[in-house]
């Protein structure tokens, strides 16, 4: 059975699930304040790190979500590392609520990952898409003898200032296999080809691996 935590997470849950323990070994300090500080911050780490498992939908042509979240913006744009070709952006905003662990939206080989340094502004203005920390890792696919690409951008945020990218270029990934995750929130964007369809709208909360976000046609 896997621990539903992101190893990631371990380090900073283990002081305050230790000091938890002692406290609870030693009566002097069983249910004082630090007790109780030690018990909450061990529940918020595990609550920011948690990694459930999610039902991954089987349909091949199914692009599901790479992050838990809520749809902030839908736009068609052109995007340099995509070529000439212009893609429809989905924006995911991720709260501190949400589950942080990004997910591969297809069936896929990574062609490149690009990390771009930047700025820290919160997640949810949409300059953070351009101006923001950020790292980018583009899929492919091949479908009907056509190769196909969509690129998913892990960017950082106000609170969220350290990115975790699992992907590198020649890995392959399935559809739903975690790929890496943003601490303590933040946002992800999927460019998808305009062939696509959208299964999703504006303020739709959606689930990484889990919620489909379009379908190839």
């Amino acid at each position: 059975m896997r621990f539903p935590i992101a190893k990631e997470g371990l380090p900073f849950l283990l002081i305050p699930l230790l000091l938890t323990i002692l406290c609870l070994i030693f009566p002097q300090t069983r249910f004082g304040w630090i007790f109780w500080l030690c018990a909450v911050s061990t529940c918020c780490i595990a609550g920011f790190f948690r990694d459930p498992e999610r039902l991954i939908p089987q349909d091949d042509n199914a692009i599901v979500s790479p992050a838990d979240g809520k749809i902030i913006l839908i736009q068609e744009v052109k995007y340099p590392a995509l070529g000439a070709d212009t893609y429809r952006q989905v924006s995911i905003f991720m709260s501190v609520f949400n589950v942080h662990v990004n997910r591969a939206p297809i069936v896929g080989t990574v062609d490149d990952v690009i990390y771009n340094p930047g700025k820290f502004f919160a997640a949810f203005e949409h300059k953070a898409s351009l101006l923001n920390e950020q790292n980018s890792v583009i899929l492919s696919q091949t479908r009907q003898g056509k190769t196909v690409r969509i690129l998913v951008k892990q960017i950082a945020g106000l609170i969220a200032r350290r990115i975790v990218c699992y992907a590198k270029p020649g890995s392959h990934f399935t559809r739903g296999e975690r790929i890496g995750l943003i601490r303590f929130g933040s946002r992800v964007d999927l460019f998808l080809p305009l062939e696509t369809e959208l299964a999703v709208k504006m303020n739709d909360k959606v689930k990484g691996g889990q919620t489909i976000i379009a379908k190839f046609p």
